[in-house]
């Protein structure tokens, strides 16, 4: 019976779904995985999102866990062949969930997990999004593991001698509860969904007043580096886009409104070529929008 055990698991282990992640090297002491500048589906398994992998010393900090329960198994088998260590704590930046549902393999691990406020009062889902668009191979062994410790506001931790600022925001600007994470002796800020390059960003439940606020305090942290959580760009010129494409979404709805234009005829004018080349502007471009328009019409 042992032997029949140990032959299943091997075999089950052979035929598992693995992620063909490779790491990029931002500085000696961080690494990341940049996802493709796509939405998930059944080709890229949620492999579509950043994740990145902070050496602390003697452990590994995570900055957002990935999309699934595989996906940080095989995050960190990568990295162990860089530095065999374990990982001693992770940091979900907010509660969009390609972001966070890694979380099982880290907890597995012993890792604490911390995120902002918002998933102290979440209850399960019925249904995992994530789990509709990608393949149950990728998906298996997946759960909702929420963070056990929670971030309102500031908050500065001091792990294995390094400081780390956090900041959760009270108020919608990309998600309900965004958190920053800034390492001032790395020069970098974790920005998470706050910067996107190479593909529009989602403005969808959002506001574009407090996210073009939110990028200010970022920049003002004078960073080397500033990592979004989609798209590969890692130095501090990443916010420029999604700053440029707010700002020009902004001034396009403001006028629009002033002309007494309605939603549907703003939308009809929308098209913006500048920005056209990103990736997923067909399918998101008029939902910002949309999102603009409601925010905007109300604004003083």
């Amino acid at each position: 019976m042992k032997f029949f055990l140990l032959s299943a698991l091997a075999f089950h282990s052979l035929f598992s779904f693995e992620y063909p992640l490779e790491p990029q090297k931002i500085s000696g002491a961080i690494y990341c995985f940049f996802g493709a500048p796509e939405i998930m589906d059944t080709r890229n398994n949620g492999n579509m999102t950043n994740t990145c992998y902070v050496d602390l010393g003697e452990s590994y900090l995570v900055i957002d866990s990935g999309p699934s329960y595989n996906y940080a198994r095989d995050a960190h088998k990568t990295m162990r062949k860089i530095k065999d260590q374990k990982v001693s704590h992770v940091l979900i930046t907010h509660i969009h969930d390609d972001h966070w549902l890694g979380n099982g393999y880290y907890k597995e691990q012993g890792a604490l997990i911390i995120g902002p406020k918002i998933f102290a009062n979440t209850p399960p889902s019925s249904q995992i999004r994530m789990q509709k668009y990608i393949s149950k191979e990728a998906f298996e062994g997946t759960s909702e593991v929420f963070p056990t410790q929670f971030i309102d506001g500031a908050k500065t931790l001091e792990i294995a001698g390094k400081k780390i600022e956090l900041f959760a925001y009270d108020h919608p600007i990309h998600s309900q509860n965004d958190m920053t994470i800034f390492i001032p002796s790395l020069e970098v800020v974790f920005a998470g969904d706050l910067v996107f390059n190479e593909r529009i960003l989602s403005l969808r439940g959002g506001d574009i007043n407090n996210w073009l606020s939110a990028l200010e305090d970022i920049e003002a942290k004078g960073s080397k580096y500033i990592i979004g959580g989609h798209g590969s760009m890692f130095l501090r010129q990443s916010t420029q886009g999604t700053k440029e494409y707010l700002q020009e979404v902004k001034k396009f709805v403001s006028e629009a409104i002033d002309e007494g234009l309605d939603i549907t005829d703003t939308l009809e004018r929308s098209h913006m070529p500048r920005f056209e080349h990103l990736k997923l502007y067909d399918t998101a471009h008029r939902q910002n929008v949309e999102s603009a328009y409601r925010t905007l019409e109300w604004a003083e």
